[in-house]
């Protein structure tokens, strides 16, 4: 998914050029790299406050500062030129001559040097510290991202309308970088999460203590998704109503980057919309970027739910994969001799007794009879033969297990739920629906015979005329009447317009 971004123009590099950039990052595997770091961490330090080309004095100074609040920086009074030099032939920083900063003849003559980063070194280097600050905890999935998104794109199809190009190259912007961090943090996410679950051994106690935590933080990030995801769709197909080429000579009207050309700009804005566009949006034959993560995120979910029923069946058990592994390994120590740890390992892990089996394509004459077992494409087996080496058969029929007592309280309840509604039906019959208030039970008789009425219901010249309902206890009319009629209930009331409600019971006389 991330490719669809910035990232995908590294695909375009060659060989050389992928080389000079590995350059930059040289100074990681020499055996003094944390020194050349602290030598980059100063320069940086420089840098921020806009002082971009130093001399070793002026690294020297800076590491002097550093070295009051971080005792792990060391001491390069006499190294650091060579260090310095050392960087600026890995390309990282640049090496120039300033012949204004010799102060006499002998330092001219010695040549004075100041260094400041070059664009891709100081890439590199905040690249390294981004790796360095990294913690598994940081991790998360941006849930509260997608009500930006969809509010950048109603204001750019707002300006795209009315042709306002600043905002049109705005929201773009906005977009672009919004896109780029959600990418980043779902990729981020899912790579952490499949290292906890293949790690779990080695910490259970971690995962266990943040499972909830962890299975909420996806269910509503999936919610979340599922709630946005066609309204993106509409807004970005709202977007492109207004004119996509339109939209995108504007932003590369207002876009003020100097070294590119106005058709190099068009282009570029032009990848990044179709980028943002292949996430929220289906084409034929295509899924969209948000439906890969949804479905990654809810392959996530199943398989933190596996995880977490294997640990709490290992820790109810107090055997895991990891004990088991741990004691194999001491038994196949403790052997006395080569022969009899090899027949262990034999024996514990099956290597000795392979079965093969075979079958015939679903198509034989689509695989060619001199194909190798290696080349030709893979058949399914059933587990009965592959664990026994029997054909599979439909076994015997299992006899149908009668559950007495669970009939006999089905039973029970049925006839209790039975009993209150014939009571509630008789109350109805006795004492009206009509001047007081219903109960739950009362409710729910009267709303299922006035179902029943409804669909018996008589339709004169396009006007309801009567309908009735009944059961086994009362019978329920609908009688037109001028007034209408209003029955009150826990829940509220509810209005009869031109209508009110006769329930006669069976065996008794009529309450209106």
């Amino acid at each position: 998914m991330a490719d669809s971004f910035d990232g995908s123009r590294a695909l375009d590099l060659d060989a050389p050029a992928i080389g000079d950039r590995f350059r930059l990052f040289n100074f990681t595997r020499r055996d003094d790299h944390v020194a050349y770091l602290w030598v980059l961490r100063a320069m940086e330090r420089l840098r921020a406050v806009h002082r971009v080309q130093v001399d070793g004095d002026d690294v020297l100074a800076a590491l002097r500062d550093l070295a009051l609040v971080h005792d792990e920086v060391p001491r390069l009074d006499g190294d650091l030129r060579s260090r310095l030099d050392a960087l600026a032939e890995d390309g990282i920083i640049h090496r120039l001559e300033d012949a204004s900063r010799a102060g006499s003849l002998e330092r001219y003559r010695n040549r004075q040097s100041v260094y400041q980063f070059s664009e891709l070194g100081y890439r590199a280097f905040v690249a390294v510290e981004d790796v360095l600050a990294a913690r598994v905890r940081d991790a998360n999935l941006s849930r509260l991202v997608f009500s930006d998104i969809l509010d950048d794109l109603e204001a750019l199809a707002a300006a795209n309308r009315t042709g306002d190009e600043e905002q049109v190259h705005r929201r773009l912007s906005r977009l672009n970088q919004v896109m780029e961090d959600m990418v980043r943090r779902s990729a981020q996410f899912h790579v952490t999460l499949n290292q906890i679950v293949n790690s779990t051994d080695a910490s259970p106690e971690v995962f266990l203590r943040y499972k909830n935590a962890l299975l909420v933080h996806m269910s509503d990030f999936m919610a979340e998704l599922d709630r946005y995801l066609p309204r993106l769709d509409r807004a970005v197909r709202d977007v492109e109503a207004t004119g996509v080429n339109t939209m995108l000579v504007r932003a590369a009207d207002a876009d003020d980057r100097p070294f590119l050309g106005t058709v190099e700009r068009i282009e570029d804005w032009k990848r990044r919309w179709q980028a943002l566009r292949a996430w929220f949006t289906s084409a034929p034959g295509q899924v969209s970027g948000a439906a890969d993560l949804r479905r990654a995120t809810r392959a996530a979910v199943s398989g933190v739910i596996a995880l977490l029923r294997q640990l709490t069946e290992a820790q109810r058990g107090g055997v895991n994969r990891a004990s088991e592994l741990r004691h194999l390994a001491q038994w196949i120590y403790n052997t006395p001799d080569e022969d009899a740890a090899y027949a262990l390992a034999s024996a514990a892990f099956n290597v000795g007794s392979a079965r093969h089996l075979g079958g015939a394509h679903d198509d034989v004459e689509e695989i060619s009879p001199s194909a190798t077992w290696w080349d030709a494409p893979g058949i399914e087996v059933a587990l009965t033969p592959f664990r026994t080496g029997r054909q599979a058969g439909p076994g015997l029929p299992q006899p149908v297990r009668v559950d007495t007592g669970q009939r006999a309280d089905l039973r029970r309840r049925q006839i209790a739920v039975r009993t209150a509604e014939k009571t509630a039906a008789e109350s109805l019959a006795a004492r009206g629906a009509h001047d007081r208030v219903l109960d739950e039970a009362e409710t729910r008789v009267l709303m299922s015979l006035l179902t029943r009425a409804l669909e018996a219901r008589t339709v004169v010249a396009g006007r309801l005329e009567s309908g009735a309902g009944s059961d086994d206890t009362v019978l329920m009319r609908l009688v037109p009447d001028p007034r209408g009629g209003a029955v009150r209930t826990r829940h509220g009331m509810m209005h009869l317009p031109g209508f009110a409600l006769e329930i006669v019971s069976r065996s008794g006389r009529a309450r209106g």
